[in-house]
């Protein structure tokens, strides 16, 4: 944070990745104070939750051929107006909301893409490049625990409307921060040789975004997991506690993986034992603990979550070909929206067991031990 410009590009593109941690709260609160059901709620909120896995690759290409500061300014433009017109419309007209719900998830702002894009320019070495990619992966957290949390503050204060206008205040204003800084002004990708694949071309990037699937989906079966556990165990603040605590852990491992992190850059085989120790971790959620213990245990895949998320970035932006790491980033961040869903929509049928994480974890390493680490040569006599 030293470096000239980085305070500024992390706060600015965390401000304005604020709304993706408010609006599916926002819009189950908004709905149902509409008086719409809370399935009708809940697939608004998936709906803007997918949404951003259509759009996020595609601005990011339009970034490494034209810049960063366009799709970015034009994604905030979009996203600002869909969720003013919400706000003031709310939803009782469903497919309108529906509408202003994929715009505004589907133009979501490269932010992200573009943050990682950037570090190498404004950074000294590849040292410096690493942890802030540690950084970047834990204030993501920041934004899944300080999004929800502000949304409930606001909507009981003055109405879910308000919360949904502050999203895209936050959108506009971070991302007009983040796209009138001199290095994203000024930066263009290398030059790369055209290619419809993009950033998909290189033979591992297609497994690895595939265990970024699964990842994302041991978040999202957690989500349902405290739900479960909270009415076993009668204790309806478990619900939101569970994800909050490995959030919280999230960034606290962060902290101490930026701290002890390797002097040189991890390889493809230490992505896979982060990702098997990060399985292993689940284990103790399986046990029939009481209440209190469940939060101790949440703590141990918490830590590891952000460890194995920073080093699956780091190992995607090596794979990426030269022009297209925006694009790249994109990918990324579309996999994990995927896995968040899909973890969600398999643990409510599977009524919310700690196994369906574990399971998602395990496939996880699985995919990267056999289709991303590579293999040694036979020894030849």
């Amino acid at each position: 944070m030293r470096h000239r410009y980085c305070g500024r590009l992390l706060f600015a593109s965390v401000i304005g990745r604020l709304a993706l941690g408010m609006m599916p709260v926002a819009l189950i609160l908004a709905a149902k104070a509409d008086g719409h059901s809370l399935a009708t709620a809940s697939l608004l909120a998936a709906l803007y939750g997918l949404s951003p896995a259509l759009g996020l690759p595609l601005l990011g290409r339009l970034a490494d051929h034209r810049g960063l500061a366009p799709p970015i300014c034009l994604g905030a433009a979009v996203v600002a107006t869909a969720l003013g017109i919400l706000a003031l419309a709310g939803t009782t007209h469903i497919p309108l909301a529906a509408a202003c719900v994929l715009l505004a998830g589907a133009a979501c702002p490269p932010l992200e893409g573009g943050l990682r894009s950037l570090w190498p320019t404004v950074l000294p070495d590849d040292t410096h490049v690493r942890a802030a990619y540690t950084l970047d992966s834990s204030a993501q957290q920041i934004v899944y625990v300080t999004g929800p949390a502000l949304t409930i503050a606001l909507a009981s204060w003055l109405s879910p409307a308000a919360a949904i206008a502050l999203a895209a205040a936050a959108t506009l204003a971070g991302s007009l921060a983040f796209a009138t800084v001199r290095p994203t002004r000024t930066w263009r990708a290398p030059p790369r040789t055209p290619d419809p694949l993009g950033a998909l071309r290189p033979p591992a990037m297609r497994p690895l975004l595939a265990a970024l699937v699964f990842l994302g989906a041991t978040v999202g079966a957690l989500d349902v997991a405290g739900i479960a556990a909270a009415e076993t165990h009668d204790a309806p603040w478990l619900a939101g506690a569970l994800p909050a605590v490995f959030s919280t852990a999230g960034v606290i491992g962060g902290a101490l993986f930026l701290r002890f992190q390797p002097a040189n850059a991890p390889r493809p085989c230490h992505l896979a034992q982060l990702a098997a120790l990060y399985a292993l971790c689940w284990l103790p959620l399986l046990a029939p603990l009481p209440a209190p213990l469940l939060l101790v245990a949440a703590l141990l895949p918490g830590a590891l979550f952000v460890p194995v998320l920073t080093v699956a970035s780091i190992t995607l932006t090596t794979l990426a070909p030269p022009g297209t790491s925006t694009e790249a980033v994109g990918w990324l961040s579309s996999a994990m929206r995927l896995g968040l869903a899909a973890g969600t929509a398999l643990a409510g049928p599977l009524g919310g067991q700690f196994t369906v994480p574990l399971v998602a974890a395990a496939l996880c390493t699985l995919t990267l031990a056999t289709r991303i680490t590579p293999r040694r040569a036979p020894a030849t006599t």
